[in-house]
């Protein structure tokens, strides 16, 4: 079964091995989160846990949500995701999970939103590197160059293929990181530090996962 839970990065600092050698962490404030419903294959078709993560007035929540808490008997909450299983949990309704769940895991995904730039332009959001700076080359150093070269053969599609890399929204989307090594755990304040960075900034959302393809 796939251990998960919700979460909000805190922010990253730097811890020291039993090496001496510093290494860069992501510290993540993973639950307490509570399980809102256990899905099953007999009522709904396969496995899943939904959970929920945070506080909220129950004024401000929506009317599903509100539904499903009164009927779970919890408190709502403000974030609500589901986890798919790939056999029956066995968890129950009401249950809290806390980030001791990955106490015996090595590795862990994790899923944010990155932070985002605006519109950018075709130099900051695919790394070009512009037009020479030479003599005699137009005064337009930043700009895309030649956009139509992709449109198809002989000159004959309608216009710019689909995927060009052009200028636009920058950043602000969901973002996967795998195989975070998991180096600390303080199962006091909810607190887990995983080595690198991920996406999002700080107090952002997060989903962290037993990672799939690293044990």
């Amino acid at each position: 079964m796939s251990t998960a839970l919700i979460g909000k990065k805190i922010g990253m600092t730097r811890v020291y091995d039993d090496k001496g050698v510093i290494v860069p962490v992501t510290v993540i404030q993973a639950g307490p989160c509570t399980v809102v419903q256990v899905k099953t294959d007999e009522t709904d078709g396969y496995s899943a846990l939904r959970i929920g993560f945070g506080e909220i007035k129950p004024s401000r929540q929506k009317k599903p949500q509100s539904v499903e808490a009164e009927k779970a008997k919890i408190a709502q909450k403000r974030y609500i995701r589901e986890i798919r299983l790939e056999s029956a949990s066995d968890k129950e309704v009401g249950q809290e999970l806390t980030v001791t769940e990955f106490a015996e895991l090595n590795y862990v995904d994790v899923t944010g939103i990155s932070k985002g730039h605006g519109f950018a332009g075709g130099m900051k959001r695919h790394g070009f590197k512009g037009l020479e700076a030479s003599h005699g080359v137009e005064r337009k150093h930043r700009s895309l160059g030649s956009v139509g070269g992709t449109g198809g053969s002989a000159g004959t599609s309608r216009g710019i293929r689909k995927g060009k890399k052009m200028a636009g929204h920058e950043g602000h989307s969901r973002r996967t990181s795998k195989n975070h090594r998991v180096v600390g755990i303080d199962t006091e304040n909810n607190l887990i530090m995983v080595k690198g960075s991920v996406a999002g900034p700080r107090n952002g959302l997060v989903m962290v996962i037993q990672a799939k393809t690293k044990a």
